[in-house]
């Protein structure tokens, strides 16, 4: 580092990897560690600081470049880890989101008034998201209430009484 004219500090940072000059030059790379670098620069200029970089060839003697590999192959091999970076499986968001899902079913189908008679067979949404059910016809009208059932005929006064069992036909 050196200082010129006072408050005005220059740097220079040398480096033997292109594609990280590169990514730190191109805007459109977002990645979390070149947003950070950008960060430090951005702090580092508003403090007046005038920062250069420049590539260097590696393993071609220099020995800044030197020094800076071994201590980077020191960190590397060191139990200490004083930064670590975390990528969450696709899978486990997944999950996450079907379970918020699944909650937020609950909450709606607990507070709805509508679907009484289904909820008396299924009042756990999750319990019933985790059963495999054969669809028909006769299940549908089970479950719904809807269809040629005597209670479906006696709601609407078609027949008077929906628990005779007499053989009177139904409409």
């Amino acid at each position: 580092m050196h200082t010129i004219q006072g408050s005005q500090r220059t740097t220079a940072v040398h480096t033997d990897s292109r594609i990280t000059l590169e990514a730190i030059a191109n805007p459109r790379n977002l990645q979390s560690l070149v947003e950070s670098i950008r960060k430090e620069i951005r702090t580092l200029e508003e403090d007046g600081w005038i920062i250069h970089f420049t590539w260097v060839k590696a393993h071609n003697g220099n020995c800044g470049n030197e020094i800076a590999d071994h201590l980077a192959k020191e960190a590397a091999f060191s139990t200490y880890v004083d930064t670590a970076y975390i990528k969450i499986q696709k899978s486990a968001v997944t999950s996450e989101l079907k379970e918020k899902g699944v909650q937020t079913w609950q909450r709606e189908w607990d507070a709805s008034n509508k679907g009484e008679l289904t909820k008396t067979f299924f009042p756990i949404v999750k319990e019933r998201i985790s059963k495999r059910l054969q669809m028909c016809i006769n299940f549908s009208m089970i479950i719904t209430g809807h269809g040629k059932l005597r209670t479906y005929f006696h709601r609407f006064k078609m027949i008077d009484d929906p628990t005779c069992l007499c053989k009177m036909a139904l409409p």
